[in-house]
């Protein structure tokens, strides 16, 4: 069974940083893609980054360019989000998400076939 699990949310100020980390364990095969998603209290969950198994080429929604990294530790089996420079507008659950064959976009839900429970970031002004 794959599982997913995300750590290191917490509560942070405006400018700060914060590292999220994405586990997996359970699978036999290779995902094409890992993706971070987040949800804000009322609005849908929407893209954040992505990144290729295969080749680590990275994907950024544009409102965390610049400011967001996405890196992959083949060794540890595991994702990790470098935030940086957080605004309050950052402030949602985050979600990690996998998808084990590429179909057609990193950007949508739909893309990925698993998903972590998730892990709450607060940023205070």
């Amino acid at each position: 069974q794959v599982q997913l699990v995300e750590s290191g949310g917490g509560l942070v100020q405006a400018g700060g940083s914060l590292r999220l980390s994405c586990a997996t364990s359970g699978r036999t095969f290779n995902f094409h893609v890992m993706g971070w998603f987040r949800q804000a209290p009322g609005k849908e969950r929407e893209f954040v980054s992505a990144i290729r198994w295969s080749d680590s080429s990275t994907y950024y929604a544009d409102s965390v360019k610049g400011r967001f990294t996405v890196s992959l530790d083949n060794a540890k089996n595991t994702v990790n989000l470098q935030m940086n420079t957080l605004k309050p507008e950052d402030t949602a659950v985050y979600y990690c998400a996998a998808a084990q064959y590429f179909r057609g976009s990193y950007y949508y839900t739909s893309s990925y076939d698993y998903w972590g429970q998730g892990t709450q970031v607060t940023v205070s002004a």
